[in-house]
This record gives structure tokens, sequence and C-alpha cells, in this order.
């Protein structure tokens, strides 16, 4: 993964804005780009609660556009809360955990740099409360495991469609394309198996069992003709098994695609957003 990876070409969607900051983790400037709702420019007294979008494999550039569309109809509809969508930058195969070697230190940036970032340039709801995180394919491998391990920082997770789920890293995708797996491994992992199951879902699921049963809103979706439909299944009987409440989707006549998985949803959507953000706070003194 090249250090130019950490900065992206700039995006043209629907009210969104392409930013940067500087990172002392990665040791250079990072890319994202954030869509605020027409709420945010009309109100200026009122804090609005952030998703964070973690993208899939590829780099996610090209979904941001229908993404952004997709979440501003359904706000100005008021099927979903105003709210920020933060759109990291994961790199098109980082896995949206810090690598073994140290290189591409993405949960880190994520985490310590680009929540703080958001915070402290944007009329966020500055807690917990106000944040949820959320992804498809890689990217909900990511909400996963970053949703899981600080459970501290965001009320809700919801993974779409993750992958990959299993721990030897040897679902259809990995199998089918075995170069890109073996790629994978040593450039995110270092090639190190043990490596890989300790930034997995269900290590962590495992790990911080107390914590998600007592703070945390989970919900797993996943189209029916989508492949990762058994690994998603196995995440969400882990679970199950270990007592944690979560809710579990498929959606009928979907294979693997973001827009058409959400989509298909339908208000059930809207609703899961709906139940996990507070209501707007106003800033103090205004």
């Amino acid at each position: 993964m090249k250090q130019s990876s950490w900065v992206t070409p700039s995006v043209r969607g629907t009210r969104i804005q392409y930013r940067t900051f500087e990172s002392k983790a990665a040791k250079t400037r990072v890319s994202y780009h954030l869509y605020t709702p027409a709420a945010y420019e009309k109100d200026s007294a009122r804090r609005f609660p952030v998703l964070y979008w973690l993208h899939g494999s590829g780099g996610g550039l090209p979904g941001i556009a229908p993404l952004s569309a997709f979440f501003d109809a359904a706000i100005e509809q008021g099927k979903i809360p105003p709210l920020l969508i933060v759109f990291a930058n994961g790199m098109p195969s980082g896995m949206w955990c810090d690598s073994k070697d140290g290189k591409t230190p993405i949960e880190t940036v994520v985490i310590q740099e680009l929540l703080p970032e958001m915070d402290q340039h944007f009329r966020t709801i500055a807690t917990r409360e106000g944040r949820m995180i959320e992804g498809f394919s890689m990217g909900g491998y990511g909400a996963a495991r970053l949703g899981f391990k600080y459970p501290e920082r965001f009320a809700a997770v919801s993974v779409l469609a993750g992958g990959p789920l299993d721990l030897e890293f040897k679902g259809p995708r990995a199998t089918g394309n075995p170069a890109e797996r073996e790629r994978i491994l040593q450039s995110v992992y270092g090639g190190d198996m043990e490596y890989f199951k300790a930034q997995s879902p269900w290590m962590l699921a495992d790990a911080n069992a107390s914590k998600l049963k007592e703070r945390l809103k989970i919900r797993i979706a996943i189209g029916e003709e989508d492949f990762t439909l058994p690994a998603n299944r196995a995440l969400s009987a882990r679970l199950k098994k270990g007592g944690i409440p979560h809710q579990f989707t498929t959606v009928p006549k979907v294979g693997h695609d973001t827009l058409a998985l959400l989509k298909g949803l339908g208000d059930a959507n809207g609703e899961f957003y709906q139940g996990v953000f507070p209501q707007p706070e106003r800033k103090q003194g205004t």
C-alpha cells in the first residue's frame, strides 16, 4: 500500500465536501469525504449525530455519490434523522485495522484522529450516543471489529454483508482469488494468521461480550443471494451464543450490492437509525 493512498482524489456528490487532515499516526495527510444535511446549514445552533461509513475493498470512491444521494433523500423524507456522514479512507484493501508492520495504522487513524477531527471542526454530538459505525463488505468487517473493540466510542454498529468474517480467511472470495488473499494476508497481517484472528470481529466480540451486552446496538444485514451469507449467519450465531443482543436481517433477491441491500431493508433501515440517535442538541450559549 503506497503512502499516497492516504490521500484520495476528490469525489463530487450530493452535499459532499472533501477534507484532509495531518495525521501523526500515518505521518502524512489523510483524506475523507463528508456529507452534511441541509439542516446543518439552516440551524447553526444544532448539533448532529455522526455516521462513520466504512467502504468495501477497492477504495470506495465510486460509492460515495450514490450513497450520499440515498441518505440525503431519506433524510429529506423524514425516514432518517439528519446526520453527518463521514466516508472514511481505509485504503483499497486496508481491512480497517493497523497493519502488523505499523506502516498503515488505519484503525489508529480512524479512532484516535478522525473522530477528534470531526468533533473539533463540526457541530457533532461528541459522545458515544452521537456516533455509529457502519460499513459494507470489507467495511462491514471493519465496522464490526471497530465497534466491538471500542463500544465506549459508538452507540451502534451496522454490519452490512461483512467479510471476511471466518477465522481462517478461507471464505468464497478468498478461495476464489488465492493470490489476492495472500497479498492481503502479507501486507496487512504480516502473514501471521494469529494476528489475523486477533483482529476478527468474532474474537473481539468474545473479549468484550459484557460491554457489548450493556452498551451497543448491533445489526447484521445481508442479502439472501450474497456469497457472504453463511459467514454473516455464523457471526450472528456466535453473538447469540454469547448472549449479545443484535438484529439479524436477510433481504430476498439481493446479492453483494450496497444500495440494493439498503433499499431492500425498506422502513426497517430508517427505524434502525431512528432508534440509535438521540434528539439533536443545541450549543450552549446560543
